[in-house]
């Protein structure tokens, strides 16, 4: 049984335990909030050791700042997580951002990505955010899964994280 829980700064080794690689047959491109396919057969492995790193950094500089994590355990395994970061976003200061979002490869498709994203949505609305913002990879299977939880493609794209990851798709989801 899959079990979820706010995650806390101790818990980021666990991190470790999440293999995030995947089969890719589809990516997207954006252009003025219009998405293009392009295919794309290949295999995206589990995180290097750099890869690792910068994940962890990520998710222990959120919570040391004010951000929140959810994470999906099956017994003592985390098999999920998910971050919401700190800071307001947007002209209106009134979206907060999924910072980080993985489940492990063998267990997708079960309903936890859509379970961690409404633990980020209930906190965010606590917190007063009206908006979810995404920077989501180009991935067919993340842009779906984002679009299947109510986002959608924004035309007010965050410059800032628009320049740490230009090909990720920028979306909200109203709260």
């Amino acid at each position: 049984m899959i079990t979820f829980k706010q995650m806390k700064f101790e818990d980021s080794a666990s991190i470790r335990d999440i293999d995030r690689s995947e089969t890719i047959n589809l990516v997207y491109t954006c252009r003025d909030g219009v998405l293009n396919a392009i295919k794309s057969e290949h295999e995206c492995p589990n995180w290097g050791e750099d890869d690792y790193a910068a994940i962890l950094s990520r998710f222990e500089y959120e919570l040391q700042n004010g951000g929140t994590a959810f994470g999906a355990y099956d017994q003592n395994k985390l098999v999920g997580f998910g971050v919401l970061a700190h800071q307001f976003r947007g002209q209106a200061n009134n979206q907060l951002q999924v910072d980080l979002m993985y489940v492990t490869r063998n267990y997708r498709r079960q309903g936890i990505g859509r379970r961690i994203l409404e633990e980020l949505s209930n906190e965010a609305i606590i917190r007063g955010a009206e908006y979810l913002y995404i920077s989501s990879t180009e991935t067919e299977s993340a842009v779906k899964f984002y679009s299947s939880c109510g986002s959608m493609n924004t035309l007010e794209v965050d410059k800032e994280l628009f320049e740490k990851e230009p090909h990720d798709i920028h979306m909200v989801k109203k709260l």
